[in-house]
């Protein structure tokens, strides 16, 4: 009991707890605790930019093979590509089967869409221009490669390795406030949007929630256990950034500490530093399962039937634009938007209807997405041999 009363998960988990009690019997209360999960992902939000710098200059200047680092990208949007198009796949089948559109729109309360999808599209020019993680990205590749070729790269190298020791220090100590982060996050959404406001889409919640844990045990755990390694080993080894995901709806309030762990778990500092960041924009398996699982839905709310030609089309869309959802204030939003307007035979004010329940589906992309990011770093460490301490 003592080592359970020490560790920060217990707490994280018991704050979940109690801010859910707190927006079911004080909602106002609840309401007003939204500053304490704003500003500890704010904090989190602080340390991404150097810890990404750091690790990936480290890596590739520590490294010394450069093709291999060029390797280690390409490995990477491919494994990307496939698995987020799996995830699609998997979103668009359980949609289908299940149909959970099929109920009455005179049952939902149809919120003002307006200010969410006013003309807005998405564009990569927007998504690089706004994207601080890919920016910080292209810059450490760049300061990674340039001390690679000086003369004094041992001495920049231990120069750098000592700051990135206090960054990693401080992130330590920050993390601290996880409990108040992921009280403030859950007890805000429980009390503005009502455990109340699910029931009417329940259905629809149940299979984003069902499809996420189907994708995550059954094609993550399948692909870690052709690399001879166990899904729940490494769950757990994962638990408190899951509970922290939870607690805030974030994926970014743990991007830091997943870094950190996956080092931890044996990944060379490489292979985090390329594969992590790239992934939080383009390996985002819970964002597609949610993505194509909402069109679906909309068009069955509507009674749209959708031919073999309309889901292939579908998919070919959304292979595209569900690789802008992350980094655009919104994003979800608009990349939906921009689905419905390409597809042409959806109604785009079918997403209004989405509103009220997207705040609880968000915990479901969020914690998929990080699991995802974990898995796709170790496969390509493991691939590259860059796994040092194989969880088994």
């Amino acid at each position: 009991m003592k080592k359970v009363f020490r560790h920060l998960t217990f707490y994280v988990f018991i704050a979940i707890i109690a801010a859910m009690a707190l927006g079911v019997f004080y909602p106002n209360a609840a309401v007003s605790t939204k500053f304490l999960g704003t500003y500890f992902v704010d904090l989190i939000k602080i340390f991404i930019i150097p810890i990404i710098f750091f690790t990936i200059v480290l890596g590739i200047s520590s490294m010394g093979n450069l093709k291999k680092v060029g390797r280690i990208g390409i490995k990477s949007i491919i494994y990307f590509e496939l698995v987020t198009t799996l995830s699609l796949l998997i979103g668009m089948g359980v949609a289908l089967i299940l149909k959970p559109g099929h109920i009455s729109k005179s049952v939902l309360s149809a919120a003002a869409v307006t200010k969410t999808t006013t003309n807005k599209s998405f564009n990569w020019l927007s998504f690089l221009q706004s994207n601080t993680t890919i920016q910080a990205l292209l810059l450490a590749i760049i300061a990674g490669i340039i001390i690679n070729n000086h003369k004094n790269r041992l001495n920049i190298i231990h120069q750098l390795g000592k700051i990135s020791h206090y960054v990693f220090t401080a992130l330590k100590y920050a993390m601290y406030l996880a409990p108040l982060g992921a009280f403030g996050g859950m007890a805000f959404t429980v009390g503005k949007f009502g455990l109340s406001t699910l029931l009417p889409l329940a259905k629809l919640v149940a299979c984003v929630y069902g499809a996420s844990i189907f994708f995550v045990i059954v094609v993550l755990g399948g692909i870690l256990k052709y690399f001879r390694l166990s899904i729940w080993k490494y769950l757990g080894a994962i638990k408190e950034e899951i509970l922290l995901v939870l607690g805030t709806s974030s994926s970014e309030a743990a991007l830091p500490a997943m870094m950190y762990k996956l080092e931890k778990m044996g990944c060379s500092k490489t292979v985090v530093g390329l594969v992590v960041p790239t992934g939080y924009s383009f390996n985002l398996d819970g964002t597609s399962i949610y993505l194509s699982m909402a069109v679906i839905f909309i068009a069955q709310l509507y009674q749209v039937h959708l031919s073999f030609e309309h889901l292939l089309m579908l998919i070919l869309i959304l292979m595209l634009t569900s690789k802008g959802a992350a980094g655009v204030t919104g994003s979800g939003f608009i990349v939906l938007t921009t689905t419905l307007t390409a597809m042409h035979t959806i109604p785009v004010e079918g997403l209004a209807f989405l509103l009220g329940v997207d705040k609880f589906m968000s915990e479901a992309r969020a914690i998929t997405n990080l699991i995802g990011n974990g898995v796709a770093t170790i496969v390509i460490a493991k691939s590259e041999k860059e796994y040092l301490n194989p969880i088994h």
